[in-house]
């Protein structure tokens, strides 16, 4: 059994972190592209050029509002002048379009999360999408980003759902995680978990169930404190080392199957809640258990309805619709330790629903 662990080549993150990162700058080569989400420019703009110029290359920024499609990244590669480093910073749909575009000119990479709503940021891979948003396929890199820069003072500031949205992304972590590690399912590098990657999983579920709610708290006054600290770190380098190197199960499949229903109000994180607690439904775990996760999703603010995402129609077709999607021969469904059918995936969801309304109706 061949087991393998990725990870980013280094992580750096604290209170304005940003404004010295020519600190950690190390690359060769004197030219940078800038790939900034349109609704940061203001804010980080500004600090990522004079850091970039400070170490000696010259910056050609490019403003992204866009999907990951593959036809806008090939866009984006065509419009870069030759490069010798792609610097994202943004959202995790900026920093999937960076990670491709650095892959496919074959370059450095360097991410800067100004969010903490996914593990985005030191993954290996992109999620890409249709055109009309709804999820198309993960490509793979093969390489993590070489520099991932995460300064807390801008993740503090951004709005509380994206915080609360990369805590129901990092709570995932785990019990994919530990599903996939139990199953000796692969991982999204080809090999077994480690027992680092494995342990990883559970450290992340373990820092957000003793400091997610005051860290959520915190970040709803724009405050950095100790805890956010560490539920940023959990959110960000826990789960990314965690999913990665340790594997997927059925929460991210489920996730991806709800894409193909009207639900792009919801945020990646929500949809991921929702695809947790069925995946724990859906491997019979203890009542318990069950309803420890969910009074923790609801005490977070995470929602825990199909209804809380915005799915309306809940009649037993529409569900099938993302349970057939959820169960593509390519999704990390199939990792869990039995047989996954739509219709086993629609009686989940279903059941998820009605407990998740039981106890958020106390």
């Amino acid at each position: 059994m061949t087991r393998i662990f990725g990870s980013p080549g280094r992580y750096v993150q604290g209170q304005g972190v940003i404004d010295s990162i020519e600190k950690y700058l190390s690359f060769d080569g004197s030219q940078a592209a800038l790939l900034l989400d349109e609704q940061i420019i203001d804010i980080v703009a500004e600090p990522l050029g004079t850091g970039l110029a400070a170490s000696g290359f010259t910056v050609e920024s490019i403003a992204l509002d866009e999907v990951p499609t593959d036809d806008r990244i090939d866009r984006i590669v065509d419009e870069i002048d030759a490069t010798d480093v792609v610097v994202g910073a943004g959202g995790g749909r900026t920093l999937d379009i960076t990670k491709a575009v650095a892959a496919r000119l074959e370059t450095s990479i360097v991410t800067v999360p100004t969010i903490a709503s996914t593990d985005a940021p030191t993954s290996s891979l992109s999620v890409i999408y249709t055109e009309a948003g709804d999820f198309e396929t993960l490509q793979f890199h093969g390489f993590n980003p070489d520099l991932v820069v995460v300064d807390t003072e801008l993740i503090a500031a951004a709005p509380t759902r994206l915080f609360r949205s990369g805590i129901a992304d990092a709570l995932a972590t785990w019990f994919e995680a530990d599903t996939a590690y139990q199953a000796h399912a692969k991982n999204v590098f080809e090999g077994h978990s480690t027992r680092t990657a494995h342990a990883i999983a559970r450290e992340a579920y373990e820092t957000i169930t003793e400091h997610g709610v005051t860290a959520v708290t915190a970040v709803e006054q724009n405050a950095v404190t100790p805890s956010v600290e560490a539920v940023v770190e959990a959110n960000t380098l826990m789960s990314g080392l965690g999913f990665e190197s340790g594997g997927l199960a059925a929460a991210h499949a489920i996730h991806d199957g709800l894409t193909h229903l009207d639900l792009h109000g919801a945020t990646h994180g929500e949809k991921v809640n929702l695809g947790t607690i069925t995946q724990l439904v859906l491997e019979g775990r203890p009542k318990d258990e069950l309803h420890e996760f969910i009074e923790l999703s609801i005490e977070l603010g995470l929602p825990v309805t199909l209804e809380e995402i915005g799915l309306t129609e809940t009649d037993a077709a529409t569900l099938r619709r993302a349970a057939e999607a959820a169960c593509e021969p390519v999704e990390t469904i199939h990792n869990e330790p039995f047989e996954v059918t739509p219709s086993a995936v629609v009686n989940a969801l279903e059941t998820a629903d009605r407990v998740g309304r039981t106890l958020k109706d106390g």
